[in-house]
């Protein structure tokens, strides 16, 4: 996604979301999970394109979360469906952080 097509907007500040911990927004109507895992932060749409259920719960596993619900896997960094019962993609994210806050990448 090409940084000119994309508005940053802030969503918190770094205290809140720890290492390892998970930061659930509402931006727009859509549901967002940030995974902040060991340092690294991930953004992605917390609805499993499986059966719409939560994802953002799910159990990571290397670059993956799983749903917690029938277990469909999608790659944090793209938002790709890995593994089935789902075969649509999740939006994903980019994310930065600036002077101590959290800023979330949408399209324009």
């Amino acid at each position: 996604m090409a940084q000119e097509n994309l508005e940053f907007i802030e969503i918190a500040n770094t205290e809140e979301l720890p290492v390892n911990e998970r930061l659930f927004i509402e931006y727009e109507g859509e549901p967002i999970v940030i995974l902040n895992l060991a340092g690294t932060l991930y953004a992605i749409g917390d609805v499993c394109t499986h059966d719409s259920g939560p994802l953002g719960d799910g159990e990571v596993l290397g670059a993956e979360i799983i749903c917690p619900r029938h277990g469909a896997r999608f790659d944090l960094h793209s938002g790709k469906a890995t593994r089935a019962p789902a075969f649509q993609d999740i939006p994903s994210y980019p994310v930065k952080i600036e002077k101590g806050k959290i800023f979330l990448g949408i399209k324009k």
